[in-house]
């Protein structure tokens, strides 16, 4: 059986020499990547795919732009589109792929826009800024929506908001794309929420907290009339605490969805926690450096024995091997280099 294959799509700032989503192919034997082409796209922070596979979002300076993936993996432009607003951060689309979410971090905008089924992105169907004061630190004063995310069962939308130290939680209305705010998830102040996931089954949520340094695991359940999110446990994602300057970056799942992974700057270390499919709870495997500048993004090889870790401000990505049961990451040849890398997407190919 012909082994699958995959390429992955990095975005990077493009106000050096980069000029925009690095495309590089993925080597399952070897697990190294190797760069095929850079597509030009302003300043691209953030990415994610159609829910259909066909198509890729970016966050670019004009707003968003919608690239074609090609059968091979290549990306071919189609549109772009302005958000009526400051530059995004985070994008996401709903079950249905009919809408595309936008998060802004310098305004604190929560934008929906409409996509069409020839992967063309439409119109701005509503947009909603953020009001409210967090915590006195200056980096944390006002609204930032860090992260913007549906619910598995597609029921709701969750802002993170950086700024204000809350989820809140929308209804979008299936036919128009308008807003509606129906709950706020609150958390301490000054711990400045960052991403937000779920586990593979919905039943679980998780957010890391960029000035606290901690993981929130939330149970979900959306089957009554009002979504309920119950706080089960809280981990730290640093080795140490008292370390102020640190601050939580990335956070994924495995493909497989047992593994929860993170990064912290300042302290510049990766880590990796098991999850109990059953409880939902994260045990930690391990939290160590990786000797590289600012690991805004990582990801892992399809295995889950290979971790890519994004060092934004030394300008190179590195590759770690994992032992899950040895409990180490030990560092896999040397550092590719790449400009301002900002995050990291695998795909798999058809051809």
């Amino acid at each position: 059986m012909e082994q699958k294959k995959y390429v992955a799509y990095i975005g990077t700032y493009t106000h050096g020499s980069s000029i925009g989503i690095h495309i590089y192919d993925m080597d399952m034997e070897t697990r190294t990547l190797k760069e095929r082409s850079v597509i030009p796209v302003h300043n691209s922070s953030y990415v994610t795919k159609s829910r259909s596979g066909q198509y890729l979002y970016s966050i670019a300076d004009e707003g968003v732009e919608v690239l074609k993936i090609e059968p091979n993996g290549d990306l071919t432009p189609i549109n772009k589109v302005d958000i009526d607003g400051m530059r995004g951060c985070y994008l996401s689309t709903d079950v249905s792929g009919k809408f595309l979410f936008v998060g802004g971090y310098h305004d604190g905008k929560v934008t929906v826009v409409h996509t069409h089924r020839d992967g063309r992105l439409g119109s701005v169907m509503d947009g909603i800024f953020h009001q409210g004061i967090g915590s006195v630190a200056e980096r944390n004063f006002r609204p930032h929506v860090s992260c913007v995310i549906p619910t598995p069962d597609d029921k709701y939308l969750c802002a993170v908001d950086n700024g204000v130290d809350q989820v809140k939680i929308y209804k979008v209305t299936p036919g128009t794309g308008k807003l509606h705010l129906y709950d706020i998830l609150r958390l301490p102040l000054q711990a400045a929420p960052r991403l937000m996931c779920f586990s593979k089954d919905g039943r679980f949520a998780y957010i890391n907290c960029e000035m606290s340094n901690k993981i929130r695991v939330y149970s979900y359940d959306g089957s009554g009339k009002s979504p309920k999110f119950e706080l089960i446990q809280e981990v730290r994602s640093i080795l140490d605490l008292k370390d102020f300057s640190s601050a939580s970056c990335a956070l994924k799942i495995s493909p497989s969805g047992k593994y929860l992974y993170t990064s912290s700057a300042g302290e510049n270390t990766v880590g990796i926690f098991r999850i109990d499919q059953e409880t939902g709870l994260l045990s930690k495997i391990l939290i160590l450096p990786i000797s590289g500048g600012y690991p805004k993004d990582i990801d892992v090889f399809p295995d889950e024995k290979t971790m890519v870790v994004l060092c934004h401000e030394s300008n190179y990505m590195r590759f770690f091997t994992i032992d899950y049961e040895k409990k180490t990451l030990v560092m896999k040849g040397k550092q590719l280099p790449v400009e301002t890398p900002n995050c990291i997407l695998v795909s798999a190919t058809e051809e």
